[in-house]
């Protein structure tokens, strides 16, 4: 089996916080963020399996701080974990004052993958390795929150059968 390290999918997006980006508090959209998450992410998992890869589920997106107009937001994304054909990816956010250079982690997110083959098929993706200290705690804590991800599927599963796809205009 391939192996590869974490930082072989590392992929990086720094932007400027501009007026059009806030929401009513003067901070980031969320949405606008989990957007950008989404986009940097999903470079990590293409690079890591070298094959296209559609987004199975944002597993979790915790803001922590509030980014700020005129600071710059860095999001660093790499792939953590794998299983036989997905991958969770962390995403690191960190928001940057430009004047004093005060940076702050501003937001984390996990997102897991599913590596396609031309067929549209889940394919196997290499193994990741982790390096730092910061690649291997999230890999030894990856499959806790593996665990969770398929408890939350299954629940998702059970509500989703109660739920009927009614046109708004008829509900009760």
């Amino acid at each position: 089996m391939m192996k590869k390290f974490c930082k072989d999918s590392r992929a990086t997006k720094i932007l400027r916080v501009m007026p059009a980006e806030l929401n009513d508090h003067n901070t980031m959209f969320g949405g606008k963020l989990m957007a950008y998450i989404d986009d940097v992410a999903s470079i990590s998992a293409e690079r890591h399996a070298r094959a296209e890869c559609v987004t199975a589920s944002t597993d979790s997106v915790d803001f922590l701080a509030p980014i700020r107009q005129g600071h710059s937001v860095c999001l660093t994304s790499y792939v953590t974990w794998t299983g036989k054909s997905s991958m969770e990816v962390f995403v690191k956010i960190t928001s940057e004052h430009l004047r004093t250079g005060q940076r702050t982690i501003a937001a984390t997110a996990f997102l897991t993958f599913v590596a396609l083959d031309d067929e549209g098929k889940p394919m196997v993706v290499p193994q990741v390795v982790p390096e730092t200290a910061e690649e291997q705690k999230l890999f030894e804590t990856a499959p806790l929150r593996a665990e969770a991800r398929m408890r939350h599927r299954k629940d998702s599963k059970e509500l989703a059968a109660h739920l009927k796809p009614d046109k708004f205009w008829d509900m009760q």
